[in-house]
């Protein structure tokens, strides 16, 4: 038997072959684009879809971007894939994309601006080569990892309904497959594939949920915590499909107008819904001028809701919030208009705007010290940068600003954490002879109330050891006796 037709008669490939015939993915005669990373994951669909493609009448092209955060692994992952396309016969699209620049333009986390970035190149490619789909290598793994994802988050049942099988031109045929699957499918039929470091990599949080909290679920929880948890995602994105209809007449009903950026609704139509119909009227108007939900949480919506709530003189003053990408919320009358805008928004003035609470927190591994990458605190438009130093490099520590600080390194215990100000937060600062509450520092040192959020906290095993532009703690001093510093720098973000 050759080994196309080992490919094909697997279970793993009949397996595949089913979810296509099930959901509809593919018509005879369609040109399919797979994404390919070289990873097991895209190597698994790419053999299979390779070997299915004569009984389907399809036409296959393979894409590639590299993302050029792994140096010579990246170039190598690019290297790879296309040598077994042309050893396939496939046509070979690639790209190279600097993430990390992406990222500074976009302000959004690494993961975030790699997606993006990714995606558009598919899309891109599809258009531009006469490509009908794009089949990517998501899998019921995945699909779990992302639904506790976003139950972490505290999303909605939209985000925790997981991936979908097909989202317009794009196809997922490994989305009732395991992983385990995939790594015996690769190991049976002995195909190589690449391994990308950063998946192990716990400064992500998605990494960490794999290789940490599942596997605790597992033993400790639930053995079948996978296949729960992707039950959990097919029953809600069932119900969420049956509520989208039901939502669409009560949003035209609340639609005033529309076009391509920016839609106005009816305030006194919209206070006449449910608490959970309004919700989701909102957040589909939202959705229609900006494409997608991604980056919207709960918190913007309940502000939006509360706009929609006022009464008296204040419903008759224009007020406003600024959402990410560009999307801006404004109040005027019985108008809520909600508006995608030229350029980037700068938070609104508290005078005019009720902006959500700020909320942030990072963990600092080792790693990141390490690697140089400064921390990106997003909400705040700020990044820190951590540097181990040593003592006799540095001759004098009396020059630096209020940015800037020095610690003992002995002292410190990683993962560091940076977060803004929380309930009963106390510390020791430097030179003051004991405890204080950090409300009482911020009292004291004049910090106004709306910019105590936006303060960073620098907190190590649980005690705080900096208040990010103010003051370190007594407990991280620099002593005759410190031979390693580690020195911390707040940055603006667009530097």
């Amino acid at each position: 038997m050759s080994k196309k037709n080992k490919f094909i008669h697997s279970s793993f490939v009949q397996k595949i072959l089913q979810t296509i015939e099930d959901h509809g993915m593919i018509r005879k005669g369609d040109a399919v684009l797979v994404g390919v990373s070289g990873g097991p994951d895209s190597m698994a669909l790419f053999h299979a879809m390779a070997a299915l493609s004569g009984d389907l009448d399809i036409r296959l092209g393979v894409a590639h971007l590299n993302h050029c955060l792994r140096g010579r692994e990246s170039d190598k992952d690019e290297e790879f894939v296309a040598a077994v396309a042309q050893r396939l016969g496939m046509p070979f699209y690639s790209e190279r994309m600097d993430i990390r620049k992406e990222r500074k333009k976009t302000k959004v986390s690494l993961e975030e601006a790699a997606r993006a970035v990714r995606y558009c190149f598919f899309h891109k490619i599809r258009r531009d080569m006469g490509f009908d789909k794009i089949a990517l290598g998501h899998h019921q793994d995945d699909n779990a990892e992302l639904i506790l994802l976003y139950l972490l988050r505290g999303s909605g049942p939209a985000g925790i309904s997981g991936i979908p099988p097909i989202r317009g031109d794009i196809i997922r045929p490994l989305i009732r497959v395991y992983r385990s699957e995939i790594l015996e499918f690769l190991k049976i039929l002995n195909i190589a594939h690449v391994l990308d470091s950063s998946n192990d990599d716990p400064q992500f949080l998605r990494n960490r949920i794999r290789h940490q909290l599942l596997p605790v679920l597992k033993t400790g929880y639930n053995p079948k915590i996978v296949q729960s948890l992707n039950r959990l995602g097919n029953i809600l994105r069932s119900e969420e499909a049956w509520l989208t209809s039901i939502i669409a007449p009560l949003y035209d009903a609340a639609c005033v107008r529309t076009d391509e950026d920016r839609t106005v609704l009816s305030v006194s139509r919209l206070r006449d819904l449910h608490p959970a119909a309004l919700s989701r009227v909102i957040r589909k108007a939202i959705g229609q001028v900006k494409g997608d939900l991604r980056r919207i949480s709960w918190k913007h919506i309940e502000s939006i809701v509360e706009f929609i709530q006022r009464t008296g003189s204040d419903a008759h003053t224009d007020i406003r919030l600024d959402l990410p990408d560009r999307i801006r919320i404004i109040r005027n009358a019985d108008h809520l208009i909600i508006a995608r805008e030229n350029q980037n928004l700068r938070p609104s003035k508290p005078a005019t705007s009720l902006s959500p609470p700020v909320i942030f927190e990072y963990q600092i591994p080792l790693s990141t010290v390490d690697s140089g990458t400064p921390a990106v605190l997003s909400e705040i438009n700020a990044r820190i940068q951590l540097t181990r130093i040593p003592r006799d490099q540095i001759r004098d520590l009396s020059g630096c600003n209020s940015r800037t600080a020095f610690f003992d390194w002995d002292r410190l215990q990683f993962p560091l954490t940076i977060r803004n100000m929380r309930p009963g937060d106390r510390f020791v600062p430097l030179g003051a002879g004991g405890t204080q509450k950090l409300k009482k520092f911020f009292i004291d040192h004049k910090i106004p109330i709306s910019a105590r959020p936006r303060v960073p906290v620098v907190v190590s095993n649980e005690v705080i050891i900096w208040i990010g532009g103010h003051r370190i703690s007594e407990q991280v001093k620099i002593t005759p006796e410190t031979r390693t510093i580690l020195k911390t720098e707040i940055l603006n973000s667009d530097k």
